[in-house]
């Protein structure tokens, strides 16, 4: 009977070493880099820069008057007296909390458009990595994200970038 368990287990063995022993061919592809660097990405940005540049503006404004007020209040605040420095500083703590609000704004209203565009892209990116799995025959593509090192030639971003373009 133990010779039974000892010729199954020796079976066994040889059949799991075998398994393990067959090769996988693996890619990795950095995704939100060959995302971002398309032609759709970059058509995307500009229309991302017409449509905010206006409140990029803005933004840009408040800060530049905050700055001024700062600096005026470093420059002459020891000139000036408590009352006209409690205004001044009242007026630049006023900008600062405009800025912080325009800013907030902008950047909650541009991550919104990304994460759309991300979302939007996402079946032609699955349809190119399924392409890229089958065409270099490999068994598993994973992001570069997940990866510590990997081989040059197992970079698969380059190839990625080409079929989003396509």
């Amino acid at each position: 009977m133990t010779r039974l368990f000892t010729l199954i287990g020796a079976i066994l063995m040889v059949a799991f070493s075998m398994q393990a022993s067959a090769e996988t061919r693996i890619g990795v592809v950095d995704l939100r880099q060959a995302l971002f660097s398309s032609n759709e990405a970059r058509a995307f940005s500009e229309r991302l820069e017409q449509d905010f540049g206006d409140d990029e503006m803005q933004v840009r404004q408040a800060q530049q008057e905050a700055q001024k007020l700062q600096d005026r209040l470093q420059k002459d605040g020891a000139m000036m007296n408590e009352s006209e420095r409690q205004e001044l500083s009242g007026q630049f703590q006023q900008k600062v909390q405009e800025f912080n609000q325009l800013k907030q704004r902008l950047d909650s209203a541009v991550n919104q458009r990304k994460q759309q565009f991300v979302e939007s892209a996402r079946p032609e990116v699955d349809a190119a990595v399924k392409e890229l799995l089958e065409e270099n025959d490999l068994d598993l593509i994973l992001p570069s994200e997940a990866v510590v090192y990997a081989k040059p030639d197992m970079n698969l971003t380059e190839s990625l970038l080409n079929k989003l373009n396509e």
